[in-house]
């Protein structure tokens, strides 16, 4: 992507210069970005790489992606503004993020976070024989497991395993039994010629990825009673912009995100695992185009569930509430992998599933959101984000205003400000 630029005479006449290097590496985002950036007073002029800055005090802006990021001229760079923190592994690392829950409920028993995420167990293990010793200190899922043996598939409590690093929805399955883990973990070990199983193409092996992570599944899910998609299982997908150390914003446009096949209960179908795409609402998990799959949260009826009318503001407001404490739980409680920087900022995508009863239970925190996921026809959705970003990230670092005015003009929603003493 050609760097962002403004080289109007009559505005170059007028405006100080701000020094920028964009290239986010996306096609969707490239047009939405160069158009939000010119929402800024300055004249933009391109730098020639990330890392070929001018002198500390020259105001720049790099907007790329995370491998691209000159992470290490930002201390003697006061005046660069990136569009990443370094480390905030605490957050979007899921064996990680079940830790910092723990920890800060344990500190903060009434914490909303014990309301809206599922107590997780994390364990490592390498290979599928040494699964058991993984498990020794997992009270919890053993405990679940035993209740469960002598019980008929559909009234045992179900749990949903997740790769501590996966992504895309790879490594995600189902378990009831100690058993069926024990399946799960065998399918994908190393075949006994030595060669890897690839988990059919998922690229998963249990000794690459080690860190596992097992919580309650939320169950039963709210589904829509009509419409194209009647009876699918969703999610939400909140836009939350991090800036500095720390002011925390969730982007009030969101999305709601739904698996390619009708809900099934687990227990339902012989192994759930063999039918996991009505249970799994990644996107990119749907093989071809399904209708219906992408739409925007505020467009659901209101009478498409059988919640009280008020439903979709009542969730809007449990995700703020929770995306800004475990925001500060994991800048207060695991401050070695969670480092707000004064001098950047980063948009991060949160899945949340609505249960039945109109409960939102956080799922997991990414970093470097896939926007495409968004499509053509919701772009719009997006570059509004991107609006808010620069009015409320990007402007106010170098023209040192006030993000809350911008704010109140965007969808951004301010749900966390707290002062980590990082300058």
């Amino acid at each position: 992507m050609t760097p962002a630029t403004n080289t109007s005479a009559e505005q170059g006449s007028e405006r100080p210069i701000l020094h920028t290097y964009i290239d986010y590496e996306d096609a969707y985002v490239t047009p939405l970005l160069a158009s939000s950036l010119q929402r800024l007073p300055f004249t933009l002029l391109p730098l020639a790489s990330p890392t070929a800055l001018p002198s500390p005090t020259t105001p720049c802006l790099v907007w790329a992606q995370y491998e691209s990021l000159p992470f290490s001229q930002l201390p003697s760079h006061p005046s660069l503004l990136i569009n990443s923190y370094v480390f905030r592994k605490a957050l979007i690392r899921k064996h990680y993020l079940a830790t910092v829950v723990r920890n800060w409920l344990t500190k903060h028993p009434s914490s909303i976070l014990g309301q809206h995420v599922k107590p997780g167990v994390d364990f490592e293990v390498d290979y599928a024989e040494f699964l058991d010793d993984a498990l020794v200190e997992c009270y919890e899922l053993v405990d679940a497991m035993g209740r469960n043996e002598d019980l008929p598939a559909g009234e045992r409590e179900w749990w949903i395993l997740k790769a501590g690093m996966g992504e895309r929805g790879n490594g995600i399955r189902l378990f009831s039994t100690m058993g069926e883990l024990q399946t799960i973990f065998e399918g994908w070990d190393p075949d006994s010629d030595g060669e890897e199983d690839e988990d059919g193409g998922e690229g998963l092996v249990t000794s690459h990825m080690r860190h596992f992570v097992a919580q309650p599944y939320v169950h039963p899910p709210l589904l829509l009673g009509r419409g194209e998609a009647a009876g699918r299982k969703w999610h939400v997908r909140t836009y939350v912009l991090a800036v500095g150390a720390v002011k925390v914003y969730v982007y009030r446009r969101m999305l709601a995100l739904f698996a390619g096949e009708r809900y099934d209960e687990p227990g339902e179908e012989e192994d759930p695992n063999d039918a996991l795409s009505g249970h799994l609402t990644n996107t990119c998990r749907q093989t071809g185009e399904r209708e219906g799959s992408v739409s925007e949260f505020w467009a659901i009826p209101e009478d498409a569930t059988d919640l009280q009318e008020g439903w979709k503001e009542k969730v809007f407001e449990q995700i703020c509430q929770t995306t800004g404490e475990v925001f500060e739980a994991a800048a207060r409680g695991m401050m070695m992998h969670f480092q707000p920087l004064p001098n950047a900022f980063e948009i991060y995508g949160l899945d949340f599933l609505v249960d039945a009863t109109g409960k939102a239970w956080l799922l997991e925190v990414n970093a470097f959101p896939d926007f495409a996921q968004t499509g053509k026809d919701l772009s719009s959705l997006i570059a509004g984000l991107f609006d808010g970003v620069v009015d409320v990230a990007v402007k106010p670092f170098f023209t040192d205003g006030s993000s809350a005015a911008a704010s109140a003009s965007s969808d951004l929603v301010k749900v966390l400000d707290i002062d980590l003493g990082k300058r």
